[in-house]
């Protein structure tokens, strides 16, 4: 049997059609409210009594491919009241209807509000056209902007962390109700005034989750020194990643002389080699010159203004973070070694036909990297085969000091067996490291002291110098089951809206849209 569908359905719940005419594009429907009485708006009497009427254009959602366009038939009312000010009134439908001065019915702007949020103006407006929705990229973000609504939920544990504007140049803050999973508001910058003012407007906040930067944490302390602090886990474990990185770099002048890599011979070294080569030594010059004010008692600033260079170079080269100036990359090649010494030995000596096939072997690298190894490779063959030798990179080495052996080859396992018996400071590094990463994922925050006493003596002392600095926050974030991957994971979504606008959203923008699709 035949369906049929009764064409009053076509219309909002409360009107009634009075006519209807078709034409090529759209469908025009007279309509008019169904009750026969209305209520002033002013005093909220019900009246009966007409005064006039006229007529109001709205949209509504389209219809077999058609859109629909409703000529609504206004009354307007007498009130009957003696004391009420209003005396005529034109009838109200409802804003689950019709909203005053509406050009769209609720059910429409509703769907112009979802679309907006998910594909911003002009994606969304394209997008509209095509489901016969008459509205333009500015009204879509007008709807969005107006219909949102910020959250009034009261916050007991949220999550604070920053983002970008545009790297490296503007930063803002994104706060999250780690309790509910959702973003609460964004902040136009990451001062600490600014999350300051925000958290002391909201008094009932007992936990904060944030990263390790120290103005989160004063901004919090100031503004709910009651407030638990607690540090972002995975950042500890980055951190002390890094930490164990940087003591590698420190300590490659000893992994050098562990390995027995050979002195450096300048006729071995390619054109851009030897450029590096050149800078290295006016380094060494500079390093030298420093350490020399420093033994005679100099402080950094009288450094810096004695020598010209800035205070971040000299205490960086105060605390040893210059020791090895010309330090070995990590190149596309280490991967292909084996071939290339097999190609040359079988007689291919030309760069351009070793390049040809490595490329066969899904080398992606240039001709120019090639090249530079076969010159290398012809020069040192009236030298000795040890000048061959190349010490991998302090990433590299950090990476295989921090594998299992089965895991590696044996020619790395010899490598690092070679480094844990020269530089046994390294082998202390990585064992602290170690706990330090058993001690977040076991979460025993017994053993935070004991660390913190054994690393202040060893390569990564300024990881033990950070924790100590933050030590509540790090011991909350042992023991708490509170982190800030909720916040990163809001982040990543704050970012893909964020290029769906081309960059270009606002501030306020931005937060309607997140609020709304949360």
């Amino acid at each position: 049997m035949r369906a049929g569908i009764r064409i009053s359905s076509l219309v909002p719940s409360g009107l009634v059609i009075e006519s209807v005419s078709d034409s090529s594009d759209s469908i025009i429907m007279a309509v008019r409210a169904e009750s026969g009485v209305a209520e002033c708006p002013l005093c909220g009497a019900r009246s009966s009594r007409i005064h006039s009427r006229y007529d109001r254009q709205a949209a509504d959602l389209p219809c077999a491919g058609k859109e629909i366009r409703l000529r609504v038939i206004t009354r307007r009312f007498v009130c009957e009241v003696p004391h009420c000010r209003r005396r005529i009134f034109a009838e109200r439908f409802g804003d689950d209807v019709l909203p005053s001065r509406s050009r769209r019915t609720a059910r429409l702007d509703c769907i112009v509000h979802h679309l907006g949020l998910v594909l911003g103006g002009r994606p969304a407006a394209s997008f509209a056209k095509r489901l016969m929705l008459p509205v333009s990229n500015d009204t879509l973000l007008r709807v969005v902007r107006r219909r949102t609504a910020l959250r009034t939920d009261p916050l007991t544990v949220v999550g604070i962390d920053d983002w970008a504007f545009r790297r490296n140049r503007r930063y803002g803050t994104i706060v999250c109700d780690l309790e509910r999973r959702r973003i609460v508001t964004l902040l136009p910058d990451r001062e600490v005034a600014t999350v300051r003012a925000w958290l002391a407007e909201h008094p009932g906040i007992k936990i904060v989750s944030r990263d390790r930067g120290g103005g989160y944490g004063e901004a919090v302390a100031k503004a709910l020194p009651d407030a638990v602090q607690v540090a972002d886990r995975w950042h500890l474990m980055e951190n002390a990643s890094a930490a164990f990185l940087d003591a590698v770099r420190k300590s490659m002048r000893a992994i050098r002389s562990a390995i027995g890599t050979p002195t450096i011979t300048p006729e071995l070294l390619t054109s851009a080699e030897k450029l590096r080569y050149e800078s290295y030594l006016r380094w060494e010059d500079t390093n030298a010159a420093i350490a020399k004010l420093a033994r005679d008692g100099l402080s950094i600033k009288q450094i810096v203004r004695r020598l010209g260079h800035s205070r971040n170079l000299v205490r960086q080269t105060l605390r040893g973070g210059r020791t090895d100036m010309f330090h070995t990359r990590q190149r596309s090649l280490d991967a292909y070694y084996l071939f290339l010494e097999g190609q040359w030995s079988g007689g291919c000596r030309n760069g351009a036909e070793l390049w040809r096939r490595l490329q066969a072997q899904g080398f992606g690298g240039s001709l120019r990297a090639v090249g530079e190894w076969a010159t290398r490779r012809r020069r040192s063959e009236a030298v000795s085969q040890q000048q061959l030798q190349r010490i991998p990179s302090a990433r590299t080495i950090a990476h295989l000091m921090t594998t299992k052996r089965n895991c590696m080859t044996k020619a790395d396992a010899v490598t690092i067996a070679a480094i844990e018996a020269g530089v046994p400071s390294l082998v202390e590094a990585r064992a602290l490291v170690d706990h330090f990463h058993d001690m977040i994922r076991k979460k025993d925050e017994a053993k935070l002291d004991v660390w913190i006493a054994n690393a202040k003596t060893s390569l990564v002392s300024s990881l033990a110098t950070g924790v100590l600095k933050d030590r509540a926050a790090v011991r909350a974030a042992i023991t708490q089951p509170w982190s800030n991957g909720q916040v990163e994971a809001q982040i990543t979504k704050l970012k893909l809206v964020k290029r769906q606008m081309y960059g270009r959203a606002k501030l306020d923008l931005l937060e309607a849209r997140l609020l709304g699709t949360a």
